[in-house]
Formats: C-alpha cells, sequence, structure tokens
C-alpha cells in the first residue's frame, strides 16, 4: 500500500506509469476509488502503512525471538486489519457501492470477495490462532497458582 499512497499524494493512480501504478490500475478497474484520491481510502491506506506496517515488523521481531507480547501484537495487528477492511467497504456498500463493479464477475468475485476476503480470513484465522494459545497460557497459569483445600 505504501506505493498507492505516494501515487495519490503525489497525483493520482490512473495518470500514474510503472509496473505498481499499472498494478493499481488494474484493481481500480473493480473499485475506482483506488485511482484518485478518495479521502477515505488515502487516509486508512496511509494508517495501514505506518501503523500496521510497523505492527508488523514488530510481530516478526516478537515470533521470532518468542517474546512474551507477541499475542498482543497479533491481536492488534488482526483487529486493526479488520477496522480497516470494514471501513474500506462499509461506508460505499452504505451508498449503493456506486465505485464497485459487481457487473463483471473477474472483477467482483476474484478482485473485490477473493482478493478482499484474504485480508479477513488471515487475521480471523490468527485472531483464532490467538485465542486459543492465550486460553491455553491462562490455563497453565491457573492450574500452577490453584491451592489444594
Amino acid at each position: 500500500e505504501g506505493p498507492f499512497v505516494y501515487l495519490s499524494l503525489v497525483g493520482n493512480v490512473a495518470n500514474s506509469d510503472g509496473l505498481i501504478a499499472s498494478l493499481w490500475k488494474e484493481y481500480g478497474k473493480a473499485d475506482s476509488r483506488w485511482l484518485y484520491l478518495d479521502p477515505t481510502i488515502v487516509s486508512l491506506e496511509i494508517l495501514t502503512v505506518v501503523l500496521d506496517g510497523l505492527l508488523a515488523l514488530i510481530l516478526i521481531y516478537a515470533i521470532v525471538k518468542e517474546k512474551y507480547y507477541r499475542h498482543f501484537i497479533q491481536v492488534t495487528l488482526c483487529v486493526c486489519e479488520l477496522y480497516g477492511g470494514w471501513m474500506t467497504f462499509c461506508p460505499e456498500w452504505l451508498i449503493g457501492s456506486p465505485n464497485l463493479n459487481t457487473d463483471s464477475w473477474l472483477y467482483f468475485w476474484v478482485y473485490l470477495v477473493f482478493f478482499n476476503g484474504v485480508w479477513v480470513l488471515i487475521p480471523g484465522l490468527l485472531l483464532w490462532q490467538s485465542w486459543l494459545e492465550l486460553k491455553k497460557m491462562h490455563q497453565k497459569g491457573t492450574s500452577v497458582g490453584k491451592k489444594s483445600w
């Protein structure tokens, strides 16, 4: 999303050249908000690049080094991703999806549903993983701390 934010802030994707611009132009066929500076989309993507990018780096470090705060960061990052997805599409749905190409099977099912669904599925699975790990840690902690009467 970094190149998208840059292209949006210095001009727009639709009038940009290069490989990255051509990828965003292709996605723009499914969701035209990605072609020009849509303030909601660009605002969310700035937050994604800065905050989620930093959290992703911290999470990688926490996983590799087996840090105690790994699941806190993982849950935070996943919630950020899910919230970002919601705020990307919910306002559009509320106004009747004028910027989404729902007539084309490819653009609707592949670009909009599948590609964006990955950004729901993966955070959802990682949230479930964190839930199970935190539950396991809690059960282990309470069994150690229990006193027999």
